[in-house]
């Protein structure tokens, strides 16, 4: 059996690479509270930019944040499909793929080896340009609701109406950087195409960067002044 070309190692290497990945996602999104992530941190100030959205006049400054982050999501999206598109055109490109595969390994292993390995990598694409056109929708929807948000700050809906903006920012937000650390997930398989003890250590460090710019980095030290509330 082909399959069988898989040993206990891969499997190891598999199964740190996957529990890192939920752990990341549950760490960045659900902190203690103790020591918030550079993520949540960020709800607080995305909260506050909508409070002082309902005075500010005019609100040009806020439409154009808004157009650019809908930019950013939709330059992603169109990357992560050009990329899945190469992964999908290399894998039906046999004796390409197995003239990549030896020049990296030496290794004659058959080709639906590789083509696992590349589709481990295109998956974790996939799921990014999943969140990255969620999140383009969700910035839409956002500046939508801010657009209807009244001029008059006296206005008694004016607040509610902001912060019903605030929230769906955050949720594109939050996608949005699901988004990114399936691309960092993605670089992080790629080293399966080495070995197994390649792509646990790619696993480990894919981590261990997410780590740091989430919970050490200087950025985070910088948002933690005068945090809003």
């Amino acid at each position: 059996m082909q399959l069988g070309h898989f040993g206990g190692a891969d499997l190891l290497a598999l199964t740190i690479l996957a529990l890192g990945w939920f752990a990341s996602d549950w760490a960045v999104e659900h902190p203690p509270k103790s020591r918030l992530s550079v993520s949540m941190l960020m709800t607080g100030y995305r909260r506050e930019w909508m409070r002082q959205f309902v005075t500010r006049q005019p609100r040009i400054f806020d439409a154009t944040i808004i157009d650019n982050l809908r930019q950013g999501t939709a330059f992603f999206a169109s990357a992560s499909m050009i990329a899945i598109g190469g992964a999908l055109a290399l894998v039906g490109n046999t004796e390409r793929l197995l003239g990549l595969a030896e020049d990296l390994t030496l290794d004659r292993a058959p080709a639906i080896v590789w083509e696992m390995k590349i589709l481990l990598v295109m998956g974790f694409v996939a799921l990014a340009f999943l969140n990255f056109v969620w999140a383009h929708r969700l910035f839409g929807y956002c500046a939508i609701i801010m657009a209807s948000v009244p001029n008059d700050p006296d206005d008694p809906g004016a607040l509610d109406r902001a912060e019903q903006a605030a929230e769906i920012n955050i949720s594109a937000a939050r996608s949005f950087n699901r988004g990114l650390r399936n691309v960092y997930f993605a670089l992080g398989s790629m080293t399966w195409l080495l070995g197994a003890a390649p792509l646990m250590a790619g696993a480990i460090l894919t981590v261990c960067v997410l780590f740091r710019r989430e919970f050490a980095s200087h950025s985070r030290v910088v948002l933690m002044r005068n945090t809003p509330k």
